[in-house]
């Protein structure tokens, strides 16, 4: 299949550069792309090699049969609005909280639509690209793009998730919550450590390998019984030694301590390490500390 696909990029960011190559690698004939600057189009067709850098976007869809928009997310309407699409195109785009939808201008003309988002965290185009094999791929649209979109998920040795229209909101806000908060949760504990005197980087390099232990938890030994910790022994005594500290050295970070906990106690029983009584000692302990936290704060 990827012989009889011809695919051109419009945007040469992080995401799209990291498709582009990768896509390339495994395959497929990457035919053109544009840029809103021409010096990021040709450092994409440098690192792709064999690529057409057009002065606007609606050449790129006279070269390719499958367009990648992979600008901005709020810019992606308004490019697809300014370019006269036809029948037999394709156009895909890769924002994770929007829906096809955004691309009712190529539909309206005749084109297929589609989403082809990887859930996926990417900080630099090097490690986008050894990042992306392997992912998660969420898509939308219809046959017969749905049927090539799974075909590119796989190329790139990846887990297709097929969604429906209005369920991309709470797929990428699962997404947000374990990997952009997960960052805003290092860098409360590290706030913690600076308390007793442990700088940024150190805390960072002191707290990484219990993070890597948990997620190689969560993917060996699944949910609920990954979790440890004291919400999952039912030791209420510790629990409550924590938030009478963060109340006094950290008042910020109690109501997150207390709502944090409030969603393992489901977990914990889960589990079959804590029965209904102790979890509703822990869910009273918690909730009171975070209602005295939000009359404080009044």
């Amino acid at each position: 299949m990827s012989g009889s696909i011809s695919i051109g990029f419009i945007g040469a960011g992080t995401v799209g550069t990291a498709l582009g190559v990768t896509l390339s690698r495994r395959g497929y004939r990457v035919a053109a792309v544009n840029s809103r600057t021409t010096a990021s189009a040709e450092r994409f067709a440098h690192r792709v090699g064999g690529v057409s850098v057009c002065q606007t976007a609606q050449q790129v869809t006279e070269l390719s049969n499958l367009v990648f928009v992979t600008t901005p997310d709020d810019a992606i309407a308004g490019v697809v609005r300014e370019i006269t699409w036809k029948t037999g195109l394709s156009v895909v785009h890769c924002n994770g909280s929007s829906s096809i939808d955004i691309l009712e201008h190529a539909r309206q003309q005749g084109a297929a639509v589609g989403a082809f988002h990887p859930l996926q965290s990417f900080a630099s185009v090097e490690q986008a690209i050894e990042n992306l094999p392997g992912s998660t791929f969420a898509l939308e649209g219809e046959e017969p793009l749905l049927s090539e979109l799974v075909a590119l998920a796989s190329t790139l040795d990846g887990v297709p998730v097929v969604l429906k229209p209005g369920e991309k909101v709470l797929y990428h806000a699962a997404a947000v919550i374990v990997s952009n908060y997960a960052v805003a949760l290092m860098k409360m504990a590290n706030d913690l450590w600076q308390g007793f005197g442990v700088d940024d980087h150190t805390a960072t390099k002191a707290l990484l390998p219990l993070l890597r232990g948990t997620v190689n938890n969560i993917a060996t030994v699944g949910l609920p019984n990954c979790l440890t910790g004291p919400i999952a022994r039912g030791d209420i005594g510790t629990v409550e030694k924590h938030v009478r500290a963060l109340k006094e050295r950290a008042p910020a970070m109690l109501p997150v301590y207390c709502e944090l906990g409030l969603q393992a106690i489901p977990v914990a029983v889960g589990k079959g390490k804590i029965d209904a009584d102790r979890a509703d000692a822990l869910r009273r302990l918690l909730s009171h500390w975070r209602s005295i936290d939000s009359v404080d704060s009044v």
